[in-house]
Parts: C-alpha cells; structure tokens; sequence
C-alpha cells in the first residue's frame, strides 16, 4: 500500500511538474534516460515540495521506490516531445492554464501564511475558551429494540439485576452500545431529554421513542463538558482564519483593481462585491 502512495505521489509530481533535468551533477545522477540525467537533487526537491510524502517516509525510502516513476515519467516526455505534442495548440493552452493555477495557489499560500501566524490561531483560541459555555456531558450506553413491549421487557430484566451489556448483546439492534460523553444538542430531542433527566448510575424506568426504535438508556457518568486542547481545535482555527484572509484578499483585490463584466447579450453586469465581515 505504501508503495502505491509514493508512486501515485511520485507520479503527480511528475504531472504537475515536468522534470528539469540539472548537468551540473552536484547532488549526483540519480538516473540517464537516453543521454539526459535524473539528479538526485530535483528528486530531493520533489520530495521536499510534497508534505504528504514527507509525512509517510524517509527520503531514503522515496528515492528507492519512485526513481522508477521518474525514469518512466522522463520517458513519457521524451517520447511526447517526439511526438510533437509539445507544438500543438491545446498542449499550450493547457501549460497557460497550469501556470496561472501554479502561480494562483502560491500567491494565496504566501498572502494567507502572512495573515495567519501562530499569534493569531493563539489569539482566537483564547477567544473560544473564554466565550465557552460549561454545557453538561452524559456517558451512556444504550439499547435500541423495534417494540415498546421488548424495551420493557428489557426494562424488567435490568430490575432483576441482569447485566446491560448482556442483553445489549442480545438484545440491541445498534451495535454500537456505548455512546461515550455527549452534549445534549449531540443527539434526537428525544433521546437527549430522557439520558439528561435520568440519574448517574440508572437506567431509564420507561421505553425512549426515536425515530430509529425505542431505547433503553443507562447513565454511566455526568460531567462538566470543557473547551477542547488547543492541538485538537488547531486545524478547525487555522481553516476559520485561513477562509477569513482569503475573503479579504480578494476584497483588496476587487478594491485595487478595476472590473467589468457583461453578460451574454453584451450588457454590463452591475453587480456588488461581497465584502469579509471584517470590513463590513
């Protein structure tokens, strides 16, 4: 399996950035593919420019895996080249169409990288602990039946002291019995209403309709729910601020820059720039 990500990733590289071959050899020659050289430095710098592959394996490791992709990539090339692909029409306006997609994506990556800084996601998860609101956590476990009259008698048998995970088991139409902590707006109305008003340590006296069945629900434990480590909530505050400097780079760009737009019958199109709450 990994050997199909790298080559897969190795691949994309190749796609997305068709190899420039180096002859000064300074890194050493990774490979010569009909007298033009693979250097073990543009191979190093594909690796580098790709963090999913970083993540997975060690350059070591790389190398050994795609360095038949990159001679089978340089080969496909050539043989393109010969074909005279490269001198079509379509083949330019697809090169026009990945420059400006390149250039587009690395203008944004240095723009927001100067808008979001650590301070900043810092900041705003100060700002979501100091706003948060102490809501209630239940633990529970439950077992879901098709009738009012199994979930009582489910009910009678807890009474009698048999074990809930037993007649979860043999019972449950849900496997999944134990729900773990949840909030209240986490589950049906229904549900939440009878697990909440049910005491730590009990099960619910009476069957809880839902719109899957009917529910018998134990409360394991009651809690105080508390804001989450900033290393959880971190990439859901990075992507906020990132959607937030992006909404004003492009209101910079609109503000600076000059258009016009028209429809299909020639008419200019009069319509308004949606400003980021920021500089509404």
């Amino acid at each position: 399996m990994q050997n199909k990500f790298i080559a897969a990733a190795a691949l994309s590289l190749l796609v997305l950035n068709p190899l420039n071959a180096q002859a000064d050899g300074k890194n050493g020659v990774a490979a010569v593919v009909n007298g033009e050289k693979i250097t073990v430095k543009e191979m190093k710098q594909g690796y580098e420019d790709n963090p999913q592959i970083k993540e997975r394996v060690s350059f070591d490791d790389f190398y050994t895996k795609a360095l038949d992709v990159y001679v089978n990539g340089k080969l496909l090339y050539q043989a393109a080249e010969e074909s005279g692909v490269t001198d079509t029409d379509k083949y330019e306006r697809q090169v026009q169409n990945a420059k400006e997609e390149i250039a587009r994506k690395l203008y944004l990556e240095k723009q927001v990288e100067k808008k979001v800084t650590d301070k900043d996601v810092k900041n705003l998860y100060n700002e979501y602990k100091a706003d948060f609101k102490g809501q209630k956590e239940v633990k529970a476990k439950h077992i879901l039946v098709d009738s009012e009259s199994k979930a009582k008698d489910v009910i009678s048998q807890l009474k009698k002291g048999k074990d809930f995970d037993s007649l979860a088991k043999k019972y449950s139409k849900d496997k999944a019995v134990d729900l773990g902590y949840f909030t209240k707006k986490m589950m049906v109305p229904e549900f939440s209403e009878a697990a909440f008003a049910t005491k730590k340590g009990t099960f619910t006296k009476t069957p809880v309709k839902t719109q899957y069945g009917y529910h018998v629900i134990l409360v394991e434990d009651i809690r105080d729910a508390k804001p989450l480590p900033l290393k959880q909530v971190e990439p859901q505050l990075k992507g906020m601020l990132t959607q937030q400097a992006i909404g004003e780079i492009f209101a910079d760009l609109y503000k600076n820059g000059k258009v016009t737009k028209y429809d299909m019958d020639g008419n200019e199109i009069k319509d308004a720039v949606v400003m980021p709450k920021s500089e509404q």
